[in-house]
C-alpha cells in the first residue's frame, strides 16, 4: 500500500483536506459565494441577527423561502435594546444564482517593494490578471430584503461575505509564508550539514540566536513601529516577511540533521567523486531525500503564521479595517457588550480559525503516518 493509499484511508486526514479544500474554492470565489460587497453598508442595517427565512406569508400560505426588509428600529426604554423594524409587506424570495454587485473573479493584485525600510518602506500595486467579469452570485434575494447569513457588523456590512473576503488574507498568509521561509531553512540547513566546520559552527549560531527570540513579542513590537497609512495589502506582505523571518531557523535546525547523515551515503559519495558541484548535489541529491519531513512540517507550520496573523489583528497591529481578516473581525471580542449581544459577531471567525488551525493538524499528522510507514506499526 502506497503513501496515498494509507492518506486516503485515514479519516481524519480525509475530514481536514477536505474541511480545507472547501474553505480555499470559497475563499478564491468570495466574489461569486458572497451575495454583498463586504464593504457596503446596508441603510439602517447595523448589528441585525441573522436573517429569519421565511416559509409561510401572512395568511398562512405557503409561498416557499422569503426573508423581508429589517432595520433597525428605536430603543426600547424600558430594556435598552433596539427593536427589530420587519416589513412583512415586502416578501423577497430566496434564490440560487441571483444577479447581484458587479465583479472581477480571480483579480490578482499583489504589493511589491520598491523601497523596503521599517520606518519607510514603498509599494507599488501591479495587476497580474484582471479578472473575470461578472454579476452573478451564488444565492440572494429576488427584492428589497437582504439575506444576512450570519448578520451584519456595526457598520451595517454583511458578515457572511466580509468571512469569505477575510478568509483570503487569513488563509493565504501561511502558503505564502511558507514559500518564503521553507526555501531559506533547507537552504541554510542544507549548507550547513553538509560542509560543516566553521560554516556549520556559523550559521547553527544564527539559527539559535533566531530561536531564543520569542515570536509574539518580535511580531507585536515589529508590527507596532511599522508607519502608519500602509494600506493592508502592504501590511499583508509585512506581516508575511516578518513572520518569515522567525519560522526558518527551527527548520534549518532539523534539515542540518538529516544532512549529516545523508551525506555519507553512497549516491551523494559518487555525485562527489564523479566532480558534482557543492551547491548542485545539496540541491539535487541531498535535500530531495528530507522532502517527507518538509512537507509535513510545512502543513503543521501554515496554523502557525494563521495564528500570527490573527493575533496582530486582534490587537490592531495587522490588517487594518475596512479590509477584513479573521483576526480584526475577531478583535470586536474585546467588547463585552457585543460579545453578549451581538454574538454573531464573534463566534463565526473564531470558529473558522479553530477548524483550518484543526484541519491543518489533522491532515498534517495524516500525511505523517502515510509518508512513514513504521509509524503504522505503533
Amino acid at each position: 500500500m502506497n503513501w496515498w493509499q494509507r492518506l486516503k484511508n485515514n479519516p481524519l486526514a480525509r475530514f481536514g483536506a477536505i474541511l480545507l479544500l472547501v474553505f480555499y474554492v470559497m475563499a478564491i470565489g468570495a466574489e461569486f459565494v458572497s451575495p454583498y460587497d463586504p464593504y457596503a453598508s446596508q441603510q439602517n442595517g447595523a448589528l441585525l441577527p441573522p436573517t429569519q427565512i421565511f416559509w409561510q406569508d401572512q395568511a398562512g400560505k405557503w409561498v416557499g423561502p422569503h426573508v423581508y426588509p429589517t432595520t433597525q428600529g428605536p430603543v426600547d426604554l424600558n430594556t435598552g435594546d433596539r427593536q427589530l423594524v420587519i416589513d412583512r409587506s415586502k416578501p423577497s424570495p430566496l434564490h440560487l444564482f441571483v444577479a447581484g454587485d458587479d465583479y472581477r473573479l480571480l483579480q490578482i493584485k499583489l504589493p511589491l517593494p520598491t523601497q523596503f525600510s521599517l520606518t519607510d518602506p514603498k509599494f507599488d500595486e501591479v495587476e497580474l490578471f484582471s479578472g473575470i467579469p461578472g454579476n452573478w452570485h451564488l444565492f440572494g434575494t429576488a427584492g428589497p430584503g437582504k439575506f444576512n447569513l450570519l448578520g451584519t457588523d456595526e457598520q451595517a456590512r454583511d458578515q457572511f461575505s466580509r468571512l469569505l473576503y477575510g478568509a483570503r488574507i487569513s488563509l493565504s498568509i501561511g502558503l505564502v509564508g511558507i514559500i518564503i521561509s521553507f526555501p531559506l531553512g533547507m537552504l541554510v540547513g542544507g549548507i550547513s550539514g553538509y560542509f560543516g566546520g566553521g560554516i556549520d559552527s556559523v550559521l547553527m549560531r544564527l539559527v539559535e540566536v533566531l530561536m531564543t527570540i520569542p515570536s509574539i513579542y518580535l511580531l507585536v513590537a515589529l508590527a507596532a513601529v511599522l508607519p502608519p497609512g500602509l494600506t493592508s495589502a502592504q501590511r499583508f506582505l509585512l506581516i508575511i516577511l516578518i513572520t518569515s523571518f522567525i519560522r526558518w531557523a527551527g527548520l534549518a535546525r532539523v534539515i542540518r540533521g538529516q544532512v549529516l547523515s545523508i551525506k555519507e551515503r553512497e549516491f551523494v559519495q559518487a555525485a562527489r567523486a564523479m566532480g558534482g558541484r557543492s551547491l548542485y548535489i545539496i540541491i539535487r541529491h541531498v535535500l530531495p531525500q528530507t522532502a517527507s519531513y518538509i512537507v509535513i512540517s510545512a502543513t503543521l507550520s501554515i496554523p502557525d503564521f494563521i495564528i500570527a496573523e490573527s493575533i496582530l489583528s486582534l490587537i490592531g497591529l495587522g490588517i487594518q479595517q475596512p479590509d477584513p481578516s479573521w483576526g480584526n473581525m475577531l478583535s470586536l471580542a474585546t467588547n463585552a457588550s457585543i460579545l453578549v449581544l451581538q454574538p454573531w459577531l464573534i463566534w463565526p471567525p473564531a470558529l473558522l480559525i479553530i477548524l483550518t488551525v484543526l484541519a491543518f493538524n489533522l491532515l498534517g499528522d495524516g500525511l505523517r503516518d502515510a509518508l512513514d510507514p513504521r509509524s503504522l506499526s505503533r
